[in-house]
């Protein structure tokens, strides 16, 4: 058994504590409080003066299927071969070697979704993983099918309509294309108890989607591509996330009224494509005050995932509420990824993943000087990398 004592634990499920004190046994989180009776044998790492959160999650990445410095050779984000490939899974591709994933284990994130690209209007299935370094990716695994990723707006069109000369070219031709595939799984989905029933790898993955057993990850910047997403989640009865929501704010009061979360971001990112015009720092304020539930994302390696509680911290220059900015990237992360009830926030029978920072993570200067993940733990140096002598 493990504790942790005398710092301030933000325990993002109640009250937080000023030196308190976390048990850990057995990769969980065993006791979360002040004035606790540590057990003999313990050992007790005296962390007073620091603070402790959950384990970050960046809810919105391509990690490890973009590995960074491998140019051409590590991009396996997009099967563009085909515009409709439900079948991809994107735990067939992540490297757990990539430097990005380690740069954000010691950057404190400690849970990521890993999503196909957006080259695609039907890319490929999602996966959920952790961080902390392990040979195997299965080692890292959290949660196998963790939604279906469909895009919407420019990337389609440019990438089939404008570069290859094929379908689709047109905001209604990735509209028509999404339908289509649905309509064949539903069909599919009748004859499953037929003689003559023929499995389909891409079907399969969409008719996850229609028994809800996971959710439709829409990637969508313009307020009229999340509206369309809407409109086809609706006509088939499915869950739905938009990711990105540049213009979320622009449909907020929707957004609200029909519960759908949003997965916003990159928001440190410049204005690279049309769709990004009317793009602001004040997305997470706006959303906030509309009851909008939404977390934050790096879109690594758009921006760097080891660097997400700044993108978070940036937020409340521009209005967002301090603890709200902190739950985007925790609790609420959690809750939209359906895993609220092993991570995300500081309590008894949670995963023990939480970190140690040497001040507010919010704060430009604060660093992780613990990371813990499933009860195992790194001390950081917090010097950064070493370098060559002759450096």
């Amino acid at each position: 058994m493990i504790a942790l004592i005398g710092a301030k634990i933000l325990t993002m499920c109640g009250k937080n504590l000023d030196r308190g004190t976390i048990l850990v046994r057995n990769g969980k989180i065993w006791a979360v409080g002040k004035n606790i009776d540590i057990p003999a044998g313990c050992q007790v790492i005296d962390v007073t003066g620091k603070i402790i959160t959950p384990g970050l999650i960046d809810a919105h990445t391509h990690l490890g299927v973009e590995s960074e410095g491998m140019g051409w050779a590590g991009t396996d984000v997009n099967e563009r071969s085909e515009p409709v490939t439900p079948g991809m899974h994107t735990l067939d591709a992540i490297n757990p070697a990539d430097l990005g994933l380690l740069e954000a284990y010691r950057g404190g994130v400690t849970t990521v979704m890993v999503a196909p690209g957006s080259a695609n209007p039907i890319g490929g299935q999602c996966v959920i993983i952790k961080t902390a370094p392990k040979p195997i990716v299965e080692q890292m695994l959290v949660k196998r099918y963790a939604g279906l990723k469909i895009a919407f707006g420019e990337n389609p069109k440019r990438c089939y309509g404008a570069d290859l000369k094929k379908m689709p070219v047109s905001r209604m031709a990735t509209a028509a294309l999404i339908r289509e595939a649905f309509w064949k799984a539903h069909h599919y989905l009748t004859k499953q108890d037929e003689k003559d029933f023929k499995y389909d790898m891409g079907l399969e993955a969409i008719a996850k989607v229609l028994r809800k057993e996971m959710p439709l990850r829409a990637h969508a910047h313009r307020a009229d591509d999340i509206v369309t997403a809407i409109r086809i989640a609706k006509e088939f009865d499915v869950d739905i996330i938009i990711e990105h929501g540049t213009e979320a704010y622009l449909v907020a009061g929707m957004l609200a009224e029909e519960e759908i979360p949003v997965i916003l971001g990159p928001t440190l990112s410049t204005r690279s494509k049309l769709e990004l015009k009317d793009k602001t720092m004040e997305s997470p304020a706006f959303l906030y005050r509309h009851g909008v539930t939404f977390a934050m994302m790096s879109d690594h390696p758009v921006i760097p995932s080891c660097f997400l509680s700044i993108y978070a911290g940036l937020a409340t220059r521009y209005g967002l509420p301090k603890n709200q900015a902190l739950k985007m990237i925790t609790c609420d992360a959690a809750k939209i990824l359906g895993l609220d009830d092993r991570i995300g926030s500081l309590a008894p029978g949670m995963d023990a993943d939480l970190v140690v920072w040497s001040e507010d993570p919010l704060i430009i200067s604060a660093r992780p000087e613990i990371v813990m993940v499933d009860g195992r733990m790194d001390f950081l140096p917090g010097k950064g990398p070493s370098l060559p002598a002759n450096a």
